[in-house]
């Protein structure tokens, strides 16, 4: 069997064991998920799960980026996005943003994360890198570039990056984790309301 015939069904099987384990990590939390459980949901053996990720906590760790990457393919403009106005690369952001922060999976994950990071600090930490800091640098990039176009006048690209989403957050950041409320009406206010002090704050006027 060469390596080529391998390859396929070696990664089919690894994306079934992450997928079976982000669902009981994320469902039961870490302490209550077990290896056998999430092999047994994967189609594979124990000692598969251990051959490919070598404990629970790696096995977190890849349930955590599979997440993380989702996330970050959400916030990447359509083909051509980059060279409109930045307006409208902050509203089309800003949209991207709450539609992926407002799904349901998304918000137990968000507060399984928090749970787990109080365990396991590495967690958090995993989670950020994987997730919001690049994508808060993906947004610092795109505001250094329309700074070095004339665009706008920001000191501090990653300060203004932060500014924004926390702006598209808003209270509804809280609502939403605490409460399981949204409101898409008002979702739409606070992204059109970033954008319009975003832009005000550092527009370079003609």
């Amino acid at each position: 069997m060469t390596e080529k015939s391998i390859r396929p069904s070696s990664e089919a099987k690894r994306q079934a064991i992450i997928e079976a384990a982000a669902e009981a990590f994320f469902e039961q939390g870490y302490e209550a998920a077990s290896i056998e459980a999430i092999a047994a949901d994967a189609g594979v053996s124990k000692v598969t799960v251990y051959s490919y990720f070598g404990g629970k906590s790696a096995l977190f760790s890849a349930a955590v980026e599979r997440e993380c990457r989702k996330m970050s393919s959400a916030m990447q403009l359509e083909p051509g996005g980059e060279h409109r106005p930045l307006r409208q690369r902050l509203e089309a952001l800003g949209q991207a943003f709450n539609q992926f922060m407002s799904r349901p999976e998304l918000m137990r994950f968000d507060r399984r994360i928090a749970a787990e990071a109080e365990r396991d600090p590495t967690i958090g930490d995993t989670f950020m890198n994987a997730g919001p800091r690049p994508m808060c640098l993906h947004m610092a990039a795109m505001i250094e570039e329309a700074h070095e176009a004339g665009e706008v006048d920001v000191p501090d690209f990653m300060l203004a990056a932060e500014q924004f989403v926390s702006m598209v957050k808003g209270f509804g950041e809280m609502e939403r984790r605490f409460c399981g409320k949204m409101d898409p009406d008002r979702d739409q206010d606070r992204i059109a309301g970033a954008v319009e002090v975003f832009m005000r704050a550092y527009e370079v006027k003609a």
